[in-house]
């Protein structure tokens, strides 16, 4: 399987026979990079997507997972269908990376690209916070957010704490949503009186990098619903018998049930390669996406964007796409010899649930200098029907 680059020097000019793209990780931005990859090139060349899962989960949906109204096998794709594309799809795990010679070990066998994309996404770190995952649910993910609604759903009032175990995560609008889902199903079955929802952050207030505006409106709506909001909570430890979390500030707070986002880290495989920064992710030209590596792009939440403001760009799905259509019309420009021009302006949009059938509706451009200059309309059932529609072509589009 192995295949060596066959351009040498001659890297960033047309080829005359066929070169290799090998895409890490089949999330939004790797699955986005290979698909348009395999569009923009001729059937000479070879494009890889490498995943170790069996399915694609279009997590934004996770929230109407945790909350009842959907089920996993409407929001999961099984990530073989790609491979009707063109795109010769490997399901193994990435058991190291050499990005130097663009080489990786997938299942033990080793591959060589001429050009190498990493979109291995962010881990989840559960375990570095004591008692965590043993006391609550990670709705982070497809199986997480199942067991939150079987307990929901069983649940028959009480107090339900929605936390943030770290101040930087992916969907920075996914807690806060959450929160407000969970109380907007909790009133529908009739047990508003006796439940009481609270949401405790590590961050200072909601969606700080999107401006003061944003995040105090964001907080009305969350504190609108009658939603207790803590900020500047940092959890360090939950007892999983008392069903209490310890906070770095002396404080503590009991819970019924759980929902948690959990700390997040790079794969161990990208740290051990060498492409991370002090930060702990990988450090890229933020308009190309391309490392510090020849041929070597990095895209989506594995990478760090530091913006003017000071903070980086957040990890969102949004932006994971629009810099894999950068990066793979970038690759298809090099290897067909056309001159690369395009570029990742910063540019993002989110919908914000609120329960009720409605959303609000964020976008703006988050490379704005000094801050990021970013509006978020008001709730309304038009922003809800939007990003119900958004699924639905999403999970048309790509499989």
């Amino acid at each position: 399987m192995d295949r060596g680059s066959r351009q040498g020097g001659g890297l960033l000019s047309a080829s005359t026979e066929g070169q290799t793209v090998i895409v890490l990780g089949g999330g939004v931005g790797g699955l986005v990079a290979a698909v348009e990859l395999r569009k923009q090139l001729p059937k000479k060349h070879r494009v890889v997507l490498v995943e170790r899962e069996e399915n694609n989960v279009f997590a934004p949906s996770l929230l109407w997972l945790m909350t009842g109204t959907r089920t996993a096998s409407q929001i999961s794709r099984p990530m073989a269908g790609v491979s009707k594309r063109g795109v010769d799809v490997i399901r193994g795990t990435v058991e190291k990376v050499e990005p130097g010679q663009r080489r990786v070990t997938v299942n033990g066998q080793a591959m060589t690209a001429d050009h190498l994309v990493v979109a291995l996404g962010a881990e989840f770190a559960d375990e570095t916070i004591p008692g965590l995952s043993a006391a609550g649910h990670n709705f982070y993910t497809l199986a997480g957010a199942e067991h939150f609604w079987e307990a929901l759903a069983n649940f028959k009032g009480g107090r339900i704490v929605v936390l943030t175990a770290a101040p930087a995560y992916k969907c920075p609008a996914a807690p806060y949503e959450a929160a407000m889902l969970i109380e907007h199903s909790c009133r529908k079955r009739g047990l508003g009186g006796e439940t009481k929802v609270d949401l405790y952050a590590a961050e200072p207030g909601p969606m700080g990098v999107a401006g003061p505006d944003v995040s105090a409106a964001v907080r009305g709506m969350v504190e609108g619903k009658g939603i207790g909001y803590h900020p500047n909570h940092q959890v360090t430890s939950v007892d999983v018998a008392a069903k209490e979390l310890v906070f770095a500030n002396g404080a503590k707070a009991a819970f019924d049930l759980l929902a948690y986002v959990p700390p997040h880290r790079a794969p161990r495989v990208v740290l051990d390669c060498g492409m991370t920064a002090e930060s702990g992710w990988v450090t890229v030209n933020r308009e190309t996406m391309e490392t510090s590596f020849p041929g070597v792009y990095a895209l989506g939440d594995v990478t760090s964007i530091p913006l003017k403001m000071g903070k980086p760009l957040p990890k969102a799905g949004v932006f994971a796409h629009a810099q894999a259509e950068v990066v793979a019309s970038n690759i298809a420009r090099i290897i067909t010899g056309k001159e690369a021009g395009a570029r990742f302006d910063g540019h993002g949009a989110c919908f914000v649930e609120t329960g009720d059938g409605k959303a609000g509706f964020g976008n703006g451009n988050f490379y704005g200098d000094p801050t990021p200059q970013v509006a978020l309309k008001a709730p309304g059932r038009q922003w809800h029907a939007a990003k119900v529609l958004f699924e639905k072509n999403w999970l048309h589009k790509w499989f």
